[in-house]
C-alpha cells in the first residue's frame, strides 16, 4: 500500500507522495484548518484589534448565524464581547506591568487586589 501522510491540521491521511502532499498543503480545506488551529493560540489584544477594524456582520446580527463562519470577514461579536474582550486585554497587561515591577500578584481578581493596594496606602498616609 505505501507509505501514508497524516495532517494533523485537517485530521486525515493520504498517500504520501510529492504530487499528493503538494496539492494537500496548496489546498484551500489545508489553509483553512492551519489557519483556524493557529488562532486557537493568538492573544486577546491581538483578536481584539482585528475585531475591532471589521464591520459587524449583518447576516449573523438578524440571525444568529452565518454561512461563511470563521472564515467570514466581518465581525461575530456584539458589542458586550468586545467589552468584555476589552476589558480582559486590559487585565492582561495590569497584570503583566505589576510583573515587571517585581510585585507579587496574589491569587485572585484584580479589583481584589486594587481594592487590598488601596486600603494599604491609605493605612501607611495615616
Amino acid at each position: 500500500m505505501g507509505k501514508r501522510y497524516f495532517c494533523d491540521y485537517c485530521d486525515r491521511s493520504f498517500q504520501d507522495n510529492l504530487h499528493n502532499r503538494k496539492k494537500h498543503l496548496n489546498g484551500v480545506q489545508h489553509l483553512r484548518a492551519k489557519r483556524v488551529w493557529y488562532d486557537l493560540f493568538r492573544d486577546a489584544a491581538a483578536i481584539l484589534q482585528e475585531e475591532q477594524t471589521k464591520k459587524p456582520c449583518r447576516k449573523f446580527l438578524q440571525t444568529g448565524q452565518c454561512d461563511f463562519g470563521s472564515n467570514c470577514r466581518f465581525s461575530h461579536m456584539t458589542e458586550q464581547d468586545l467589552e468584555k474582550l476589552s476589558a480582559q486585554v486590559q487585565g492582561e497587561r495590569r497584570s503583566k506591568e505589576l510583573q515587571q515591577e517585581g510585585a507579587d500578584v496574589p491569587p485572585g481578581t484584580i479589583e481584589d487586589w486594587l481594592e487590598k493596594r488601596a486600603k494599604r496606602l491609605s493605612v501607611a498616609q495615616s
